[in-house]
């Protein structure tokens, strides 16, 4: 009897060590995830896609991974992350517009809920029945209730901006009067801590302590490392203010050139192409502003760059610590931009209405004096001009379905699977992450979630185009605020009323005019009316809710500063008329 009960007490534990050991190796297996997302990133700003911008950091996931040339996204930020975070549609998702531009016709409807809703499952909530850790920390902007902030939608640790942005260097609302800035951890509403010192930095630093402190040993994670830079308003360290003094003073054109004389090089770009700037003849050039506007212009593109530059050094924090783990080449890290730069200026952001609908800046809570720019109580942002160089060589920038608006520097790396310095040209979408992590990671999405039936994934997993796998084409469908949208193999069409189109469907040759210059309707009526009849299909499947677009606030009211000039407001359609 004494020897069985010696013989039992050794086998229990070398069968608990043994399935332990099973486990841990299972885990170790599992491939970590981890998505980086700027914010209001623009297409060139990058050194992998032609910027200036020292980013080693981000250049060493391009040279490990595959520049995705072709990326996709929302034309907004929460429309961008509520596909990135379920694979599905916008619409389907909760986010069919910012809940600040809802209409009367639109409130109360599915998929218009402004906050992710029960028909969608985030990768977090499906990466759990796989024993996935999830962080996240930076912006959130898709609900701050009890079902749809991050602790609720599947995050074991967070601290999360719940609106769209905030100041960078304290916690200053974002709009002068109004849109208060807040921030939850862990889902319940909190404060800054009284040595926050800057955002990518703080953001940065909570993601770290969530690696090292808050999983088992061995447990795979999904990571969302979400920045709110470079969003305005424009502010950085006085460090990397310091270090980009004397740069950009020579203007926009300069840049625009170089980089892309650098797309070209690298193959981002076709030999031959000519950036599409719909801004000239609507402001004056560099050589047409006053001493001072140059000085302000120039210090707010050196506050921009400070900013990105800030940030690949918190990537580069990031990924020195996945090395120094031994998880760095078991991690697929995606690194992208959740929309095109912004052009807004403070006068159609900072704004007050009178009775006759006079709109005008409210700068009395702020110093904006050139030395003070990009400081603590400065209110700057990047501005038109600059936001189409950030685009270049793509026409427009955030908010619009223009290239300039959805088509984002994206970025993915993954040794085992990916190929180090390629370049990869089909077109990807934001709602192919999701599929991605569930091909990846061996998950299945169930069917429902929490007693609610949930709707197909529209995104289809990217990691055959990395095998070499050609991937059959497929219709990719926007809509934003009556603008529209349908891309189908080398063509793209597009529907947006002046000043920013010509109000009816515009057609372009993707492949050949990949900045969109000529517009092909005409030569091609029936590709046109083709391409508008997919997009009526996609609009019905997803639960598009046609409305006319009243008053908004910032860049959707106006043409950005164009609400205070109405002679460049009016020079942009004429050109939009004559395409």
């Amino acid at each position: 009897m004494k020897i069985k009960k010696i013989m039992w007490a050794l086998f229990v534990p070398a069968m608990l060590s043994a399935c332990s050991t099973t486990d841990a190796q299972k885990r170790a297996e599992s491939p970590n995830i981890l998505v980086i997302v700027a914010d209001d990133l623009g297409f060139s700003d990058t050194q992998p896609f032609g910027g200036e911008i020292p980013t080693p950091n981000i250049n060493s996931l391009a040279e490990d991974g595959a520049v995705l040339s072709n990326f996709y996204t929302g034309p907004t930020c929460s429309v961008t992350r509520s596909m990135l975070l379920t694979g599905n549609d916008n619409h389907q998702a909760g986010l069919g517009t910012m809940s600040v531009y809802t209409q009367p016709e639109q409130k109360g409807k599915v998929g218009y809920e402004g906050y992710l809703n029960s028909h969608v499952m985030t990768i977090p909530e499906v990466l759990k029945e796989k024993g996935y850790a999830s962080f996240v920390t930076g912006k959130w902007h898709l609900g701050a209730n009890e079902s749809s902030n991050p602790k609720a939608r599947g995050f074991d640790r967070s601290f999360t901006l719940m609106p769209g942005g905030a100041a960078h260097l304290d916690d200053s609302r974002l709009l002068p009067g109004k849109y208060r800035s807040f921030y939850f951890e862990d889902g319940k509403e909190t404060k800054l801590p009284a040595d926050f010192k800057f955002s990518s930095d703080f953001y940065t630093d909570k993601f770290l302590s969530y690696l090292k402190n808050d999983r088992k040993k061995g447990q795979p994670f999904f990571g969302y490392l979400a920045f709110t830079a470079p969003h305005w308003p424009l502010q950085a360290p006085d460090e990397y203010l310091e270090k980009y003094r004397g740069h950009y003073q020579d203007g926009y054109e300069p840049v625009r050139r170089q980089r892309l004389a650098r797309m070209i090089e690298k193959g981002i770009m076709p030999a031959g192409t000519e950036p599409n700037n719909p801004l000239v003849g609507v402001f004056d050039g560099w050589d047409k502003l006053t001493p001072q506007q140059k000085q302000e212009q120039t210090k707010a593109m050196q506050i921009y760059a400070a900013m990105i530059d800030n940030l690949d050094h918190n990537i580069g924090r990031v990924i020195q610590y996945l090395k120094d783990t031994g998880e760095l080449d078991n991690t697929l890290i995606l690194f992208m931009s959740d929309n095109g730069a912004e052009a807004s200026t403070p006068e159609s952001l900072g704004t007050t209405e009178d009775k006759n609908g006079i709109r005008e800046w409210v700068d009395a809570e702020h110093d904006n004096s050139l030395e003070n720019m990009g400081r603590k109580g400065s209110y700057v942002t990047l501005g038109p001009q600059w936001a189409q160089v950030a685009s270049t060589p793509l026409p427009y920038f955030k908010s619009l379905l223009a290239e300039g608006g959805i088509h984002v520097p994206a970025i993915v790396r993954y040794p085992s699977k990916i190929k180090a310095g390629q370049i990869e040209r089909d077109t990807i979408h934001v709602i192919d992450f999701m599929p991605t992590v569930l091909e990846l990671t061996g998950t299945q999405r169930p069917a429902s979630y929490k007693g609610t039936q949930l709707l197909p994934l529209e995104g289809r997993s990217m990691m055959p185009l990395f095998a070499g796998q050609k991937l059959p084409d497929r219709s990719l469908g926007w809509e934003f605020n009556t603008r529209r949208a349908l891309y189908q193999g080398d063509w793209a069409a597009l529907h947006q009323t002046p000043p920013y189109g010509t109000g009816s469907w515009e057609l372009y040759n993707h492949r050949t005019d990949p900045a969109h210059r000529n517009n092909l309707a005409a030569r091609y009526p029936q590709q046109t009316q083709a391409l508008a009849a997919e997009w009526d299909r996609y609009a019905r499947r997803v639960g598009v809710v046609e409305a006319p677009v009243r008053y908004r606030y910032g860049q959707m009211s106006c043409f950005y500063s164009q609400c205070i000039q109405s002679e460049a407001l009016k020079k942009l359609t004429e050109q939009a008329a004559n395409k």
